[in-house]
């Protein structure tokens, strides 16, 4: 029986479609809205990487020696575009002072208990449509270096953390994926991570799914939400939407307007990310590289190439140089790819916040809004595991574990 609250979800990427499906199979009247359509945006061009061992903040002091080598550098992994930096200052001074080592810990626990469930939750959420969209062959971070006790640290340190990780050496490697390029001398094999061979793909099963069970869609921007006879009501292209019991909150990169309109503090910005997509096939598991910091993942339609950190704000136009550029570095990495040609270039804004950590909470002065965004570069990976915490907060139940480190309150 269809439980009397009537919910819209605000944002149609992996994110919002996660918690719309999540909460219509509780018996919830969910509408999903999002002008951009379903799973458009980083959902459809992400690199497909169900990421679980990236418990590890990306504020981290390590990265402040490397920095200026990498701003200098035209094919490096990180680009801030100088005209948005005086805007963007204040976002990278909370970055920095997220590598303390006290908070650095502490966010990499809460990085941790949210990746460790994430593919079951997946597997709950998908059903029998689970092993279609999810291969689970592990992955590969590569080294062309051979400094052995610094890959062994690196190797503890995900250890430590409970990651399960084995070190391969060269022949090892070539055993694994023999298309890689001998000048990588070892790798971290991942042995519990997973890929989709198509992001869009998964994001369009999760939405047929929702619809199936009579989940509504309305491809329209909301632009106000307000509060009228104890219910809430929206506005989406000069049109009222309504009568809601609750409003969730996942708009990604673009959640800082709306959380403003409600009284809310929030310092996202857009990590613009880019991607290569090749009509090739050779590799069987996605493959990343510790030097070039960027990952390889095979899709049904060829290899994506997927990378890159870019500071330009939302509206600024894509630099797909930063795409092209990722051919040159898998040439580097791969056997016999001299004569492959530039593929379909992408960009995509990932919704990042200074402390790595996403917002998953009751607004607090809002008990009937709840906020799911900005996860950053891990938003397939803990969309499924986002969607049960959603409903439990719906349904005013305990969550499996304490989820008050994702709390907005940590921002006011």
């Amino acid at each position: 029986m269809e439980k009397s609250n009537k919910i819209a979800v605000i944002g149609a990427g992996i994110v919002g479609l996660c918690n719309a499906l999540q909460l219509q199979q509780q018996g919830y009247q969910v509408t999903l809205f999002d002008k951009h359509g379903v799973g458009e945006q980083c959902s459809k061009g992400n690199a497909g990487h169900f990421a679980t061992e990236q418990v590890f903040p990306l504020a981290d002091k390590s990265l402040l020696p490397k920095l200026p080598k990498m701003l200098l550098d035209s094919m490096s992994p990180l680009r801030i575009d100088w005209r948005y930096f005086v805007k963007a200052m204040p976002w990278f001074t909370k970055f920095c002072h997220n590598m303390l080592s006290s908070k650095y810990q502490r966010h990499t626990q809460a990085l941790k208990v949210l990746n460790k469930d994430a593919i079951n939750a997946y597997a709950r959420l998908l059903e029998d449509s689970f092993e279609e969209h999810v291969t689970l062959s592990g992955s590969l971070l590569t080294f062309e270096h051979g400094n052995l006790t610094e890959i062994r640290t690196l190797q503890n340190k995900f250890l430590k953390e409970g990651i399960k990780v084995e070190l391969l050496n060269q022949d090892e490697v070539q055993a694994l994926e023999p298309q890689l390029s001998i000048r990588i001398k070892y790798a971290l094999l991942f042995t519990e991570v997973g890929h989709t061979t198509d992001p869009f793909q998964l994001s369009l099963c999760v939405y047929n799914k929702f619809v199936s069970l009579r989940g509504q869609f309305v491809q329209q921007q909301v632009t106000d939400i307000c509060q009228a006879n104890g219910t809430w009501k929206m506005t989406a292209q000069q049109t009222e939407h309504g009568e809601f019991d609750k409003i969730i909150v996942c708009t990604g990169a673009w959640s800082k307007r709306l959380c403003k309109q409600l009284g809310y503090q929030v310092p996202i910005e857009a990590e613009r990310g880019y991607h290569n997509m090749l009509s090739t096939h050779v590799l069987s598991r996605p493959v990343a590289s510790a030097e070039r910091q960027f990952i390889m993942t095979p899709m049904n339609s060829g290899l994506r190439l997927a990378g890159t950190v870019e500071f330009a704000g939302l509206e600024a136009p894509p630099m797909y140089e930063r795409a092209a550029y990722l051919l040159a570095h898998a040439k580097n990495m791969l056997k016999d790819f001299d004569e492959v040609q530039q593929g379909e270039h992408w960009m995509g804004p990932r919704p990042s916040l200074p402390d790595s950590l996403p917002v998953i909470c009751e607004a607090p002065n809002h008990p009937n809004i709840i906020f799911s965004f900005g996860h950053q570069h891990l938003g397939l990976t803990q969309a499924a595991i986002n969607s049960e915490l959603v409903a439990n907060l719906v349904a005013k139940q305990p969550s499996a574990f304490d989820i008050s480190p994702y709390s907005i309150t940590r921002f006011q």
